[in-house]
């Protein structure tokens, strides 16, 4: 096993077996699949965010969970209000396929996260708090853009 794909599976096992919910939250994960992550790094996202939701308490209804995919523009998302089951969430995660996008337009998706994922139709709710986590692998194709995109989203969470 490569050294980064061994680091990576540690901190994933390690997060994942230590994470629990228990006050409501909407938890939104975008999720880069330019073609500086690689296939097998996407698929390591893929595996990760599926043992992630699988400790959240998403049946409930506590917690709600939504994925904006990107690279050089928003190709797939999930809304907060999609998926009442974690086997579901499960399956729509594993079910992402790799683009290889031509560059990584994080100021895109994080634009996206507040102009369609934070809203009623797509099922934010007003009065629980929005966690937004982003797996980059830190290469933004436009550095000020995505810093504003950053601070105009930290303004609307």
């Amino acid at each position: 096993m490569p050294a980064i794909t061994k680091a990576t599976y540690m901190l994933t096992k390690n997060v994942v077996e230590g994470a629990t919910t228990e006050c409501p939250t909407d938890v939104i994960f975008v999720l880069d699949d330019s073609g500086s992550i690689h296939e097998e790094n996407f698929n390591l996202s893929k595996t990760f965010l599926s043992r992630l939701v699988a400790r959240l308490n998403i049946g409930s209804g506590r917690t709600r969970v939504g994925v904006v995919k990107y690279s050089a523009r928003v190709n797939a998302h999930i809304c907060l209000n999609s998926h009442s089951s974690v086997a579901s969430l499960q399956s729509a995660i594993l079910a992402l396929n790799y683009t290889r996008g031509i560059s990584t337009n994080t100021y895109l998706a994080l634009s996206y996260v507040r102009t369609t994922i934070l809203t009623p139709e797509c099922g934010d709710r007003s009065k629980v708090p929005n966690v937004v986590v982003v797996l980059t692998d830190g290469h933004s194709s436009n550095r000020r853009n995505t810093q504003v995109s950053m601070l105009n989203l930290l303004l609307h969470i």
